[in-house]
């Protein structure tokens, strides 16, 4: 068996189930096959092997589904993937080869079933990876970031529970105004580069990972730049978002005989742990951009997001949104939130009426970093905070966002009802950076650290 060519990944994760992501590698007219073999540390015997048939219209790869996994429980594993010599060769025949697996063992982790423990994340987006003709530029600076999350995970207490890459983990349009990759073969190439770089392969391996697009794993504020052209674009940048990040997340669902169902019916998705929950909007492909009915979210995926924060029992619910729910910028904010305001407002009188608690969104996409609080001025009771990272690795083109580049001088909201004020809780990160959130108790605390893993600022969120 060989090493896989991209992956493992460890994908959504639960108290007994695991969702693990590779590729193989096309073998002429030959059968290629993708197998992953597991046991607890210190066990001496591997499990049987699980294994999937491997075709050229996923780009040889997969997401094997291991179940009835033990909670709260390490486990040890090994991947690979190879070519029998007999093409009549099944999943089910292959079970009795006797095959040499390759040397790398891996580790993760199920979730506890605790409810109330204290629990870790790592939240980050817009990783800058230029690629000229296929090949990399420089791709240590995309990739160093990764070696330093690696390390506080290995040494995180309470240990990291999972990674939120929340958009723009690719840049498909990196070099849009000299030679913008619009052909499948070029977008795969894209995304098997950078999830192949040693830091972040070896972060991935071990600690689970949910991600959702934002606009650059298709083109710069899509829909906004819309051609006619671009249909073909979008087809082309949405097959391999399928492929290498939704495949592995809860969008797919679960099948009662233990399969992950291969239908997608759209890109948001939920998971829980413990008592903490966290809903994953698509914030980017269901747009609708006419002046009689504009939004952000589809009608849709609005009703869930509203049904889940009125009647979820979670004591913490994190809201992630590629693009920014608050502060708007005062220059480019018509590509988040700010452009829909009556949405916004929806939500959040929504989050008021019903008295909701303990709400925080998650976003990225600025190139800066901060925390801030949403008040109401005549509804003491009402608080919503955001917590916003990037960039994890940031292009020399581009600038970083600081306090300046918000509008924080006025209202987010008026209302008959009173006003929606906004204030920052942390000063605004303006580098490379990450963010350690820690929920335990009484509060949330975030520390964002830059690409060598050093604390640069820290900020905390009572709950209530």
């Amino acid at each position: 068996m060989f090493k896989p060519t991209v992956g493992p990944i460890i994908g959504h994760t639960t108290t007994n189930h695991a969702r693990i992501f590779l590729r193989g590698e096309l073998q002429n007219n030959a059968p290629v096959f993708a197998g992953i073999r597991y046991r607890r540390p210190g066990e001496e015997r591997w499990s049987h092997g699980v294994f999937a048939k491997l075709t050229i219209v996923r780009d040889m790869s997969d997401v094997i589904a291991l179940n009835d996994l033990a909670t709260d429980t390490e486990y040890e594993y090994q991947a690979g993937w190879f070519s029998p010599m007999s093409p009549v060769h099944t999943v089910e025949t292959i079970q009795e080869l006797p095959l040499q697996w390759p040397r790398d063992i891996y580790r993760f982790r199920t979730q506890s079933s605790k409810a109330t423990i204290p629990r870790a994340y790592i939240v980050g987006s817009c990783r800058y990876l230029r690629m000229t003709a296929g090949i990399p530029s420089a791709p240590h600076l995309g990739d160093r970031i990764f070696a330093s999350i690696t390390n506080l995970a290995q040494q995180a207490e309470p240990p990291i529970s999972a990674m939120l890459m929340t958009g723009d983990q690719i840049y498909v349009d990196d070099l849009n105004l000299f030679a913008p990759d619009r052909e499948y073969k070029e977008i795969l190439s894209k995304y098997r580069t950078a999830f192949s770089q040693p830091n972040i392969a070896k972060l991935m391996s071990s600690v689970p990972t949910y991600m959702i697009l934002d606009d650059h794993e298709i083109e710069d504020n899509w829909p906004v730049n819309e051609s006619k052209s671009d249909a073909y674009l979008y087809k082309n940048a949405i097959a391999a978002y399928e492929l290498y990040q939704a495949s592995h997340s809860p969008a797919h669902e679960l099948l009662s005989s233990g399969q992950i169902n291969r239908k997608l019916e759209h890109y948001w998705y939920q998971f829980t742990e413990g008592d903490i929950e966290w809903f994953i909007t698509d914030s980017r492909t269901r747009r609708n951009l006419s002046a009689n009915d504009r939004r952000i979210l589809d009608k849709e995926q609005e009703q869930a997001l509203c049904k889940w924060l009125i009647h979820s029992p979670a004591r913490v619910k994190f809201v992630v949104t590629s693009v920014m729910f608050y502060p708007d910028r005062k220059a480019h904010g018509d590509d988040a939130w700010r452009a829909f305001p009556e949405q916004r407002l929806r939500l959040l009188e929504i989050i008021r009426t019903h008295g909701i608690k303990n709400v925080i969104f998650v976003s990225g996409d600025v190139h800066g970093s901060l925390t801030s609080r949403l008040s109401h001025s005549e509804d003491p009771h009402f608080e919503v905070h955001t917590i916003v990272s990037s960039p994890l690795c940031n292009s020399k083109l581009l600038p970083y966002a600081k306090a300046s580049t918000f509008i924080l001088d006025k209202a987010l909201a008026r209302t008959t009802t009173g006003d929606y004020n906004h204030e920052l809780t942390s000063k605004v990160v303006s580098e490379d950076n990450f963010a350690h959130i820690v929920v335990t108790e009484g509060e949330i605390h975030v520390t964002y650290r830059d690409r060598n893993g050093k604390p640069l600022q820290s900020a905390t969120i009572a709950l209530r």
